[in-house]
């Protein structure tokens, strides 16, 4: 089988999240640097322009796909070992259900640490400019970075960052910094001993507010210096050889609290975004944490909602019965 080839960025977390991934199933691949403005000649695009772009052999030659969660579950069919999925039901919702709040809140965050505060804004615009082409010349790269900040920054309110949500989106970061730094120090990993896709998708977004982002990189290191010393490490799993997945007995001990911070923040933005998209909204407003919270309304989070009751659903009934004793009062029962 041939190396699998991708198309990404340092400062893409999706991109970050796939590389650790492909390195700890020890899945040859080969990284293509470069922008969806300027893709490789040669190479198919794919029908919505994201980061990282994989490409997979066909019948008709390179396919072009994207998001992160089905190219998982399609490298787990058809690499094996080192599988970061469990076979467990139970465990496996709860990855799914984790990965889900990193990618599609945890970036929230991402977003707005990187273009809410004046300096981040101007340490990230010609960082993001050279990681796309190192070879600009100073003034044109100036002029790109300039353009790039200006356009980013004036879309904050897609992910809801506001003057009115900036200390929700923060103080929801902060606490999961100590939380993830606990679940570190109790078993290496969310799941257990051995990392599975929500790592992964936590450990994306945390390369940028932990490495990348200087006011929440300050406090990440500041705070948690154990998370910090984890990141470099999930980089590169690929000699960890634990493999132990947790028990059910220690799930509610061990992922209480993150739980309770997705049902905290996230359920009640799902439910929101897929009830507006409903009624055939274009933006929402709603309550997150005792604040207002207003965004447009995002279709593919209503499909993530979607996901979520499907696998649900999908369980059998032994297992449902114990996800939702697990879920009850942690605000995560909302979206089911």
């Amino acid at each position: 089988m041939q190396d699998i080839e991708l198309l990404g960025l340092p400062g893409s977390p999706y991109t970050r999240k796939m590389l650790a991934l492909l390195r700890y199933r020890r899945i040859p691949h080969r990284v293509l640097w470069g922008s969806l403005f300027e893709p490789p000649a040669g190479y198919p695009e794919p029908k919505v322009k994201l980061l990282p772009t994989f490409y997979f052999p066909s019948a008709k030659g390179l396919e072009a796909l994207v998001d992160s969660t089905p190219i998982i579950r399609r490298l787990e069919a058809d690499y094996s070992g080192r599988s970061v999925v469990p076979d467990d039901p139970l465990l496996c919702f709860l990855d799914r259900l984790i990965e889900d709040f990193a990618d599609e809140w945890l970036t929230k965050a991402m977003f707005h640490y990187r273009w809410y505060h004046s300096e981040d804004a101007a340490h990230a615009g010609p960082l993001l400019t050279f990681w796309q082409n190192p070879q600009l010349d100073a003034q044109t790269a100036q002029q790109v970075s300039d353009a790039f900040a200006k356009r980013q920054i004036s879309r904050l309110f897609v992910v809801g960052s506001s003057d009115t949500t900036a200390a929700v989106i923060e103080a929801s970061f902060q606490r999961l910094v100590g939380i993830m730094d606990r679940i570190i120090e109790r078993q290496g990993f969310v799941l257990g001993s051995r990392p599975a896709s929500a790592d992964f998708a936590i450990f994306g977004q945390l390369t940028q507010l932990g490495l990348v982002e200087p006011t929440s990189a300050r406090f990440l290191e500041r705070t948690a210096p154990r998370l910090r010393a984890w990141l470099d490490r999930t980089d590169d799993l690929s000699g960890h050889s634990a493999d132990q997945w947790m028990a059910h007995a220690d799930i509610t001990d061990h992922l209480g609290e993150l739980l309770s911070e997705i049902g905290r923040v996230y359920a009640p933005f799902l439910v929101a975004n897929a009830t507006a998209a409903a009624m055939g909204h274009k933006e929402f407003v709603t309550t997150i944490d005792g604040t207002p919270w207003a965004q447009p309304v995002f279709p593919y989070q209503v499909k993530c909602l979607e996901t979520l009751r499907n696998a649900r659903n999908a369980m059998d009934a032994q297992a449902r019965c114990a996800l939702d004793a697990l879920l009850a009062k942690t605000g995560c029962e909302l979206m089911f």
